[in-house]
């Protein structure tokens, strides 16, 4: 009799003990699932589908929407990839239209989110963690930041040497030595390009426009600049500084990026909802929970992975082989990017007139 009791009372122990390990175990899980660690994203509520127009190259695009296809399993998100200038046009063509092709804008030029929010295109939404961001940002949550673009410039140490190239804006458009060797995206389709002619406009005067004229500069693709600069083809671009880093990243290529003495030309790029009227899905749950996700820890390290600077201050990761964010911003040009609104057609026509033609 008393080996059965001792024998219950241990089988009821063994049982507690089970129940116990049981309880804990179901408990962890459900931590992992909040935090994201588990297997699952914590994201299976988002359905439905959003298509976001960006500058991003679309590469980086790729790598983008494979791990948004694990964060997100039960939402399409697609991507529609073109220069700022080509989405600003597209946009225009569609708002006459009365409706949109896209329920989230990812472009290059800031002012492009005030002058979205001026026509009333855009949805407001607050981002809890704004106070931790690098750059200025909409208060009332039209559009935030979500990625840096850095304008540098960059050479090929295997053709030229470090003092046969400019090592400042101001030198690549003045100095005649180069003449005929340099090379520079165009202001009148890439947002980062126009922005920093801003720039560069505001510190140098119009001068500055002549300058590159006279020097012969070539207005094309990063993509070509690059393919000149790993040949010899020219001496030196300006390009932002992702399209260098890639190629030493990824090809270990010798393309060096050159931090101009006189300050690069960081272009912190919105992120933006569009308003349900005019959005192609009329998701704007799912585009706020996208939004969040793109500013979020989690979100910046894909724009970091992507060569781009990321947003917040309370990050320390930055783009392979740059700066950290800290240094890239202790020397650089400023945009006035209420100029960059108010007078875009304005200072366009004066690059077509002196730079293009």
């Amino acid at each position: 009799m008393h080996m059965i009791k001792r024998m219950k009372k241990c089988f009821s122990g063994v049982l507690a003990m089970a129940l116990t390990l049981g309880m804990a175990a179901c408990g962890s899980g459900s931590d992992k699932a909040e935090d994201g660690s588990g297997s699952g994203s914590g994201n299976e509520a988002v359905t439905g589908s959003i298509v976001i127009y960006t500058s991003m190259y679309n590469d980086i695009i790729e790598d983008i929407k494979s791990e948004l296809k694990k964060e997100f399993p039960n939402l399409d998100v697609e991507f529609f990839q073109g220069g700022t200038g080509t989405i600003q046009s597209k946009v225009a063509a569609e708002k006459d239209a009365g409706k949109l092709g896209c329920d989230i804008l990812m472009v290059a030029e800031q002012s492009y989110g005030e002058e979205l929010k001026e026509q009333g295109m855009l949805h407001p939404h607050i981002f809890p963690d704004a106070d931790k961001l690098a750059f200025e940002y909409d208060k009332e949550g039209y559009w935030y930041p979500v990625r840096s673009l850095n304008m540098v410039l960059a050479y090929n140490p295997e053709k030229y040497k470090e003092d046969e190239v400019p090592h400042s804006m101001k030198d690549f458009a003045e100095n005649e030595k180069y003449k005929g060797d340099l090379s520079m995206s165009d202001p009148l389709t890439s947002g980062s390009s126009y922005c920093t002619m801003v720039g560069l406009l505001d510190k140098y005067g119009d001068g500055y426009f002549k300058s590159l004229g006279h020097q012969n500069v070539t207005i094309e693709s990063g993509a070509n600049a690059v393919a000149k600069l790993e040949t010899g083809e020219i001496r030196a671009a300006m390009i932002l500084e992702e399209s260098i880093l890639k190629k030493r990243e990824e090809e270990n290529s010798p393309l060096t990026v050159i931090y101009p003495e006189d300050g690069s030309v960081p272009v912190p790029s919105p992120i933006m909802i569009v308003d349900e009227k005019y959005s192609a899905n009329k998701n704007i749950q799912a585009a706020e929970v996208l939004q969040e996700y793109f500013l979020s820890p989690a979100g910046q390290k894909l724009i970091i992975k992507g060569w781009m600077y990321g947003v917040r201050t309370d990050m320390e990761e930055h783009p392979y082989d740059s700066k950290s964010l800290s240094e890239m911003l202790k020397n650089t040009i400023p945009v006035d990017y209420e100029k960059c609104l108010k007078q875009r057609d304005e200072i366009r026509a004066l690059f077509q007139k002196e730079v293009s033609n």
